[in-house]
């Protein structure tokens, strides 16, 4: 998509990956979607994939980035076209990269 030079899609579908990595890792519905998600999954007391060896700043912040993230460059290409360059587009997607690897290392590995 990305090299297409659909950018706003390219976008958008990077961070769908975040939300549907951080759903799946949570082991949250369908139906729990963006911020809301985002909110419950590294909420700062109770977030499946919150890190708790994290002072209390530091993960209501995580969980901030992460639904900020979500909001700023998910919400805006699903609901208008945003025309992002191909910085901008190309600054998201490793931003995207980045937010997938956190959620990775916090995803509980399966046993067998």
């Amino acid at each position: 998509l990305f090299l297409r030079g659909d950018h706003d899609t390219a976008v958008f579908q990077a961070f769908k990956e975040v939300e549907v990595a951080v759903r799946k890792a949570g082991k949250y519905p369908d139906d729990l979607l963006g911020t809301k998600l985002m909110q419950a999954a590294f909420n700062s007391d109770t977030g499946p994939l919150t890190d708790m060896t994290l002072v209390p700043s530091e993960r209501l912040s995580e969980m901030y980035l992460f639904a900020g993230a979500i909001g700023h460059a998910k919400n805006p290409a699903s609901h208008r076209d945003v025309n992002l360059t191909r910085q901008e587009a190309a600054r998201l997607i490793v931003f995207a990269s980045h937010l997938l690897e956190i959620v990775e290392e916090r995803t509980p590995k399966q046993k067998g």
